[in-house]
């Protein structure tokens, strides 16, 4: 594939589980796609490092739920996510970098060449290992949530905001997350919703002033999302509002449905090895893609909490792939 030479395997051990098997021996290992791990291969298939590239349960990460990307700079005509992902895709592999199916089902970062093992049986052994599993939009997990999801249910406003500029949205949430999306919708819709299951926010003090603040924002305190509606895409939502012990149905009508209940970092499989935040974000040292352990490097949003934009990822993947090609030429 493209300029890809595999290289020789060997029998030898497998340290992870005491048993023989043919172990493949990489340069670079390359954990996760979408905009950071691509971005990662681009660069470091271009240095020579001759990237193995395993895509994950969802290839392309989470762009390929999205339908219109219009702030990537490069397509000014916009375009869609998948097609977007796979425009990176075909320059990863352009340069020479192998891109597999397969998940990573276990790893071994307690002494280098890193172990990893892939779909329960593959054995690799890499150099240097870079990790862009990215973190997971937690939703509510209602079926017609599902249904609309590109259809306008969306876990991004700074991504997907632009396209209901003047129209009337709903933000279910009640942290600084929901707060700060809330907001910023605001700037842009005519009316911003903000469902509050309980009868207060989570949300920081300056970040409940700002939201009481705003006056095309209001808050609905007590109020559950039971139902999204529409046809092809989203019209209205159907809450429940709970107050003094008695139930009631409550219909809006809105044209975009933004879910901010948080993400989850897809770090379980690396947090024995790598120092991670109370959330489960992978640490790297600022200004840098280094992690914890030397050789081992974190780019997008496992590692990026704050910002969570394809364009911050890509440059992390950047940061990584050249942060890994230090780290090999100093080994000469």
């Amino acid at each position: 594939m493209g300029l890809f030479k595999p290289l020789e395997t060997s029998k030898t051990e497998n340290i992870m589980d005491n048993k023989n098997s043919e172990i493949e021996k990489i340069k670079c290992l390359i954990i996760g796609s979408g905009p950071a791990g691509y971005t990662a291969a681009i660069y470091a298939s271009r240095a020579n490092m001759q990237p193995v590239m395993i895509q994950g349960m969802e290839a392309g990460g989470q762009l390929t739920t999205t339908t219109e990307v219009d702030n990537f700079p490069g397509y000014p005509q916009g375009v869609t996510g998948p097609v977007m992902m796979e425009d990176l895709k075909a320059q990863a592999e352009r340069f020479g970098t192998e891109v597999r199916w397969g998940v990573v089902t276990k790893v071994d970062f307690s002494e280098r060449p890193f172990k990893v093992e892939v779909d329960g049986s593959k054995q690799i052994e890499a150099q240097v290992v870079i990790i862009a599993t990215g973190a997971t939009a937690k939703y509510l997990g209602l079926e017609s949530e599902e249904k609309f999801k590109g259809g306008g249910v969306s876990a991004c406003a700074t991504c997907d905001g632009f396209f209901y500029r003047g129209k009337d949205v709903a933000v279910v949430g009640a942290g600084d997350t929901a707060a700060e999306e809330a907001t910023y919708l605001a700037g842009l819709c005519n009316k911003v919703y903000l469902i509050v299951r309980k009868d207060y926010m989570r949300a920081s003090k300056p970040m409940q002033k700002r939201v009481m603040n705003t006056p095309n924002l209001e808050v609905l305190f007590e109020h559950t999302t039971k139902e999204i509606t529409g046809t092809n895409v989203v019209t209205g939502v159907t809450l429940t509002k709970t107050a003094g012990g008695k139930e009631e149905e409550v219909k809006l009508n809105i044209d975009g449905f933004f879910v901010a209940i948080g993400h989850r970092p897809n770090s379980e499989l690396f947090t024995d090895y790598l120092e991670t935040d109370k959330v489960g974000y992978l640490k790297t040292v600022p200004g840098t893609a280094k992690t914890s352990i030397p050789g081992v490097y974190a780019c997008g949003d496992i590692q990026d909490s704050i910002y969570r934009q394809a364009i911050t990822a890509a440059g992390s993947g950047c940061m990584a792939a050249l942060d890994a090609e230090r780290f090999l030429a100093d080994l000469h």
